[in-house]
């Protein structure tokens, strides 16, 4: 199985912490952010990766490398142009074969058994399997709804209780394998949102700890408890 670290974006909210460093190279417990992943990610098996790169790109490149050094194969796919997390996944298709495949994005921090997707895979009758966790104060809304292991768009389930998507989860490449989606900037939720129509993805509710490193602010509290 391979995975996709999604690490091209510009971690605006975090300047000036990103404006030399790319934010999947920020430092958690002695190492950067996107190495954590990596590094979990072998450890269960899973060394072929591919990660996407934007800003800053050269230098999380010439850091990794073939990645040989941490036990993986890395396959980098370069955007010129920022992709968007939908877009990039699409242009880096003929870099991720044709199995279902981990994707994560390099600035969350989540402490959930990976290899618990590998065990259980996708619904033969779905497309994706989501990580879900309960809203953070950031995102109190909520970006769907969960019932009975299938994932509801928010404005079809009629329930308040909402849940956020965690930023891991399983794809089938073949979602993205459309004419209207080559180089096109998109989000991951466009392509999501007409399969959770037809009740093709899955999801799970996970309780662990998770954070989303998007802000200073969150990423000092990331900090605090993981010691940067």
């Amino acid at each position: 199985m391979k995975a996709m670290i999604l690490a091209a974006g510009l971690g605006k909210r975090l300047r000036p912490l990103t404006d030399t460093i790319p934010k999947p190279m920020l430092p958690v417990s002695g190492k950067p952010i996107l190495q954590r992943h990596i590094e979990k990610l072998v450890g269960i098996g899973v060394k072929d990766l591919v990660i996407n790169t934007h800003w800053l790109g050269n230098n999380i490149e010439n850091y990794f490398g073939s990645g040989h050094q941490f036990g993986a194969e890395i396959q980098w796919s370069r955007e010129d142009t920022l992709l968007g997390t939908g877009g990039g996944i699409a242009n880096a298709l003929p870099l991720l074969g044709e199995g279902s495949f981990l994707l994560i994005n390099s600035d969350i921090w989540i402490d959930h058994p990976i290899n618990s997707l590998i065990d259980g895979g996708i619904d033969e009758r779905g497309d994706a399997h989501l990580v879900l966790v309960e809203n953070p104060e950031h995102n109190q809304k909520g970006d769907f709804s969960f019932d009975r292991g299938k994932v509801i768009s928010r404005r079809d389930s009629g329930s308040p209780v909402n849940v956020t998507y965690s930023g891991l989860s399983m794809l089938r490449p073949e979602i993205f394998k459309t004419d209207c989606l080559a180089h096109k900037v998109f989000p991951l939720r466009d392509v999501l949102l007409p399969l959770i129509q037809q009740r093709r993805v899955t999801g799970e509710l996970y309780r662990g700890y998770w954070c989303d490193i998007g802000t200073q602010e969150r990423y000092f509290e990331l900090c605090s408890k993981k010691a940067c």
